[in-house]
């Protein structure tokens, strides 16, 4: 039995059971069970009971991700389904009922009730004109009736607290929906909020996700307010990404592979300016189709013919004709402004940028999802003393406490040979004598390795790798030898040299330096999921199925657990008051859900 850290008196431990409607791949679920929340020595611990989606594929995640069963089931009504569909129902379809929902719970009556209904027709990437129409009238209507099937289902016993959460939208597309809603909660007996918040302020994400949020509190059963979590400040995507191994690293699985896109997005993706969008591409100048200042060529082809230094570059002689076509007489400048990042597309972040809402669609030419990844050059060496080598001849830096070349101490290049090496690994020079051959002349010991300059010689006539055709390229027009087993581009002619380049349409995947020197990319799948903290940036995820595009969707739907978990534990905190017989709490958060009367109260300057 745990005790109280403080006082000594065994933990009185609550359960808090939460089921969830329009539960999805149990992001909300899986950040619910980490909910976390203490009241003297009462202490709260959070239990899923299920969930309920349409989605069978979402269902199997679901019970992956939170270990709970979730029940496959259409909560539409006929004239829904007919008026979405546009067809009869299936055979053994029928409507849900509220047994439906007891059923799908286990029979157990939660104590919060998390919903968050398709938000499709709600959101602004749905047209206006799109939005109004009978199909997603139908899909929108699914919020109301889902809150209804929830109230009647545990009508003579409600959950002391309900979360409704959706796109912000919501609140002007679905207003006379959320009215009803509204309505409906208070004749059940709940005060209740309507609030916007930002799951990445109050989850600590390096995403904003705003997102709608109406907070119901019965009041009869919870008299105490409830508070809204604490925000927190956002982080940078390389605050995750730099976390994880490099896109394509086996070690992230089959959803760290980079999208196949086309190749004129990939182009595009390279001349986009870190932090902004397509709009950097209105300042590329194009001619018939075609980019007048730009030309694809092989790097140092003809003495630098159209090159460009980087930033830190130091420049060759400077001729009488310094031009652009006659040699690197261009630079990347990387004081260049970015634009903002809000409703991009083909945008590309910088590590240190926070990200935008990880939504449904995921391509690059469908907002910011992609990110100017440093790693693909050399290792960052901007910490200070952190394995330095200082040269023979060279002064050494601030001598601090660091006692070894990984934390400050340093290191000098040495170039007196002493007569004996005793060191591990000796390799001893060609024209050098060899220390003592002694039985452990093996591995890092004695006499061990000597640097052979026979090895790179110039290969003479009769040599094998003379005639072997290693790194051997050949062109289109010329026949291959025979394929071996073991064929390689470097032990033989395994190289072409290939004229075609890749049409605008055509999907691969490329590594192309942008302007920045850096890989503008897309996120990979486990990034995204990263990004949502759905999965630590050091594991790996696995979803049903084989599909990126519906990996994408079912990880955009997802209500970030970081963010889940949050409100789950101000929610614990806050039915632990009621529990125990507190119905005050001082606290400079403000007040999520009060009763009507003290609400109109304190807006006419009243104290409550």
């Amino acid at each position: 039995m745990k005790r109280d850290t403080f006082t000594g008196v065994p933990d009185d431990v609550r359960e808090i059971r939460h089921f969830h409607l329009f539960g999805a791949i149990g992001g909300g679920a899986r950040g619910f069970n980490r909910g976390q929340a203490r009241v003297g020595n009462m202490v709260a611990k959070f239990r899923c009971i299920g969930s309920i989606d349409v989605d069978a594929a979402a269902n199997r995640d679901f019970g992956r991700l939170v270990g709970v069963p979730a029940t496959t089931l259409d909560l539409f009504d006929l004239d829904q389904y007919l008026a979405f569909w546009g067809n009869m129902p299936p055979p053994g379809w029928r409507e849900a009922l509220p047994e439906d929902i007891r059923r799908a719970a286990g029979y157990e009556r939660p104590h919060i009730v998390f919903l968050s209904a398709p938000c499709k027709g709600f959101s602004g990437l749905l047209a206006e004109g799109k939005s109004k129409t009978a199909k997603y009238q139908a899909l929108n209507r699914l919020t109301l009736r889902g809150v209804w099937l929830m109230l009647e289902a545990w009508k003579d016993d409600l959950p002391e607290l309900v979360v409704f959460e959706n796109v912000p939208r919501i609140a002007n597309r679905g207003r006379h929906l959320l009215d009803q809603i509204v309505g409906l909660l208070r004749h059940y007996g709940y005060a209740v909020a309507e609030t916007t918040h930002d799951c990445g302020e109050i989850g600590g994400l390096a995403q904003s996700r705003k997102r709608f949020l109406l907070v119901a509190r019965h009041m009869e059963k919870v008299p105490n307010f409830l508070y809204e979590p604490p925000k927190r400040n956002l982080l940078a995507v390389g605050d995750i990404l730099g976390r994880m191994p490099l896109p394509g690293d086996e070690r992230g699985g089959p959803m760290h592979r980079i999208p196949s896109l086309q190749w004129k997005t990939w182009v595009r993706l390279a001349f986009v300016e870190a932090g902004s969008d397509w709009r950097s591409l209105n300042r590329l100048a194009v001619e018939d189709g075609h980019l007048r200042d730009y030309l694809i060529v092989p790097e140092n082809r003809n003495g630098g013919f159209l090159g460009v230094n980087t930033w830190d570059d130091s420049r060759g002689t400077v001729t009488g004709r310094s031009l652009p076509q006659n040699g690197a007489f261009s630079i990347a400048d990387p004081r260049a402004p970015t634009g903002a990042a809000e409703y991009q597309q083909y945008g590309v972040l910088n590590m240190a940028d926070t990200s935008g809402a990880i939504i449904g669609v995921k391509s690059p030419g469908q907002g910011t999802f992609a990110v100017a990844d440093p790693r693909s050059g050399d290792i960052d060496t901007t910490h200070k003393n952190v394995y330095r080598v200082v040269k023979w001849e060279g002064a050494a830096g601030v001598v601090g406490g660091g006692h070894g070349p990984s934390s400050g101490g340093q290191a000098v290049a040495d170039p007196r040979r002493v007569g004996e090496s005793f060191g591990k690994y000796a390799v001893t020079s060609w024209p050098g004598s060899t220390g003592t051959v002694i039985s452990g002349s093996t591995t890092g010991q004695g006499a061990f390795a000597v640097a052979d300059p026979r090895s790179a010689g110039i290969p003479q006539k009769g040599d094998h790798y003379l005639t072997g055709g290693h790194y051997g390229v050949l062109p289109m027009s010329a026949t291959s030898g025979a394929v071996s087993s073991a064929a390689s581009y470097d032990n033989g002619r395994w190289s072409v040299a290939d004229h075609r380049m890749p049409a605008a349409a055509d999907k691969l995947i490329c590594v192309i330096r942008a302007l920045d020197g850096t890989w503008h990319r897309p996120f990979t799948t486990l990034e995204l999921a990263a990004l949502q903290s759905l999965v630590d940036p050091e594991e790996m995820l696995e979803l049903d199925g084989l599909s990126d595009q519906a990996w994408r969707e079912r990880i955009g739907n997802a209500v970030p657990p970081a963010a889940a978990e949050a409100i789950a534990s101000e929610m614990g905190r806050t039915l632990l008051l009621a529990w125990s017989g507190e119905t005050f709490q001082l606290s400079a958060a403000p007040i999520w859900v009060r009763p009507v009367a003290i609400a109109m109260n304190v807006a006419q300057g009243g104290t409550p």
